[in-house]
C-alpha cells in the first residue's frame, strides 16, 4: 500500500499584514478569535478520546498514511505531541517551518496525530496566496492523497472561480480529497446587490434606509469588500468611520488588493477602542453587481449568513466542512453558511470543533478545529480501504453521518454532523464486499 497524504492547511488567527498576504485566521468568533493554542495542552474529551479508540483498537491508526499540515505559524518540530511522526518540512516563502513562538500550527498537527496516531507528518509553512498555491502542488507532486485546508482566504469570489479555489479543484481532479472549512463569517458577512432601491447618493443600504453598518470587537480592523467579475471595470469602496454618536470622521478608506487577480479591496487598520462603523460606495448609476463585504476580526450590524462560505471552501469537488458545537449539539453561532453563491449547497458536513485542545488557554475552535478532526478521520478511511476515489471518499463521509439541524440536506449543516467509526467499518466493509 502506498503512503497516503493528508494535507492540512491551517491558519490561525492572526492577520498577516504585509503587502502581499491575502490569508487572514479563522479560527472562532469575531468576538474572541483566539490567537495562539498550546499544543502541550491538546486535551480530547472522554467522548471523542472514546471514539477513536475504538478505531484505534482495531488497527486502524493511519499506519502508511502521510499527512501534510500547512500553516503560517510555522511549527515547533520538537513538540513531543508531533515530534515523532515528522517526515518531512518545507517553508513556501520567509521564515523558517521551526517556530516554538506560535503554537497553531502544532495544535493542528496534534489533532491529526490523536485522530491517527501512527501517520507521518508533513508539514509546511507560507506566507501567501502564492506559497499556498506552490504548497499544495508540492503535496500534489508528493503523491497526496487527502488534502485539508482550514484556511481562509477573504476577497475571492463565492462561486469557485478564484484563485485559491481553482487550486483546490485542480488538486482534486489530480486525485486528492480536498477538505475545507466552511468559514466562521455567519456573523460578519453581508452580500447585497448594487442596484435601484439600494443605492443612493452612490452608498449602499445593508438594511432597508441604513447605510451604515456599525462594527464591534477590537481595535484591529480587517475588513474586505469583493465582487464579479463581469464588474471589475467597475470601482466600489468601504469606508471606516469613527463616531461618538453626534459627529463622525473618516478613519480608513480601502485600497485595491494586487495579490490576485480578484476584484477586491481591503482595510487593515489599528485604531483607538471607540464606536465605528462601515459604509460601502460605487459608481453614480446602479450597476447589478454584487457585493460582499466581511470582517475576519469584528462581528457587524447588519448580517447575511447565507453565501458566507469562503475560499477554498468555495471550490467546487471539494468537501466543505462546518464548525459543530458538539456539547450542546448545534452548528456553532459563527460558522458560515451556504448556499453558495452559484447555488451549490456550500456545506457538506459538520464535525465536532470543541473536542479537541479543549484545555488551550486561548481555545481552539472553529474551522481550524473541526476540519482536522476530518482530515484524521479521512485518513484512517484511507487506511481501511486504500482502493477509494476521492469521490467515493467524501460519498463515504456524508452516507455516514448523523443528520442535524433541518432533515435532510441543508446548507448549514449539509449532510449532517460526521461519524468516524462508522464511516470507517463501512470502508472496511466495502473492502470485505
Amino acid at each position: 500500500m502506498r503512503d497516503r497524504t493528508v494535507l492540512l492547511l491551517a491558519v490561525v488567527t492572526i492577520a498577516l499584514l504585509t503587502g502581499s498576504i491575502a490569508v487572514l485566521a479563522v479560527a472562532g468568533p469575531t468576538e474572541s478569535r483566539p490567537n495562539r493554542a498550546d499544543a502541550a495542552s491538546v486535551s480530547v474529551s472522554d467522548e471523542a478520546a472514546g471514539r477513536f479508540a475504538r478505531l484505534h483498537a482495531t488497527g486502524v491508526t493511519g499506519s502508511n498514511v502521510s499527512v501534510g499540515i500547512v500553516d503560517p505559524t510555522g511549527f515547533d518540530t520538537e513538540s513531543k505531541a508531533i515530534a515523532g511522526q515528522i517526515a518531512r518540512t518545507r517553508s513556501f516563502g520567509v521564515g523558517s517551518v521551526h517556530n516554538t513562538h506560535e503554537a497553531h500550527g502544532t495544535a493542528t498537527a496534534a489533532v491529526v496525530s490523536r485522530t491517527a496516531p501512527d501517520a507521518s507528518l508533513y508539514l509546511a509553512r507560507v506566507d501567501s496566496v502564492d506559497s499556498y498555491r506552490q504548497a499544495v502542488d508540492w503535496l500534489v507532486r508528493e503523491d497526496v492523497d487527502v488534502i485539508v485546508a482550514p484556511v481562509s482566504f477573504y476577497g475571492q469570489p463565492g462561486d469557485g472561480t478564484g484563485p485559491v479555489a481553482r487550486s483546490a479543484t485542480r488538486a482534486t481532479e489530480r486525485g486528492s480529497v480536498f477538505i475545507a472549512p466552511a468559514g466562521n463569517l455567519a456573523q460578519s458577512h453581508w452580500s447585497g446587490q448594487y442596484t435601484t432601491g439600494t443605492v443612493q447618493n452612490r452608498t449602499v443600504a445593508f438594511t432597508s434606509g441604513n447605510r451604515q453598518n456599525y462594527i464591534r470587537g477590537g481595535t484591529e480592523i480587517t475588513v474586505w469588500l469583493s465582487w464579479e467579475r463581469a464588474h471589475a471595470d467597475e470601482e466600489y469602496t468601504v469606508e471606516l468611520y469613527w463616531t461618538n454618536g453626534t459627529t463622525s470622521r473618516l478613519v480608513a478608506r480601502s485600497q485595491p488588493y494586487r495579490g490576485d487577480d480578484v476584484p477586491n479591496e481591503r482595510i487593515v487598520a489599528d485604531v483607538r477602542s471607540g464606536d465605528y462603523y462601515l459604509v460601502i460606495r460605487g459608481p453614480a448609476s446602479p450597476t447589478g453587481a454584487r457585493l460582499r463585504l466581511v470582517s475576519p476580526t469584528h462581528d457587524l450590524q447588519h448580517t447575511s449568513a447565507r453565501n458566507s462560505i469562503v475560499a477554498p471552501g468555495t471550490a467546487h469537488k471539494v468537501i466543505t466542512v462546518g464548525a459543530y458545537n458538539g456539547r450542546v449539539d448545534q452548528l456553532e453561532p459563527f460558522s458560515s453558511r451556504g448556499p453558495t453563491v452559484d447555488e451549490r449547497t456550500g456545506v457538506d458536513i459538520v464535525a465536532p470543533d470543541r473536542q479537541f485542545a479543549a484545555a488551550a488557554p486561548d481555545g481552539f475552535v472553529g474551522s481550524s478545529a473541526a476540519v482536522p478532526y476530518v482530515g484524521g478521520t479521512a485518513a484512517l478511511l484511507l487506511e481501511a480501504n486504500e482502493s477509494l476515489s476521492p469521490r467515493e471518499t467524501e460519498r463515504l463521509l456524508e452516507q455516514t453521518t448523523r443528520d442535524v439541524g433541518q432533515p435532510g440536506l441543508d446548507s448549514e449543516t449539509g449532510h449532517g454532523a460526521v461519524r468516524p467509526v462508522r464511516a470507517v467499518q463501512t470502508a472496511q466493509n466495502r473492502t470485505e464486499g
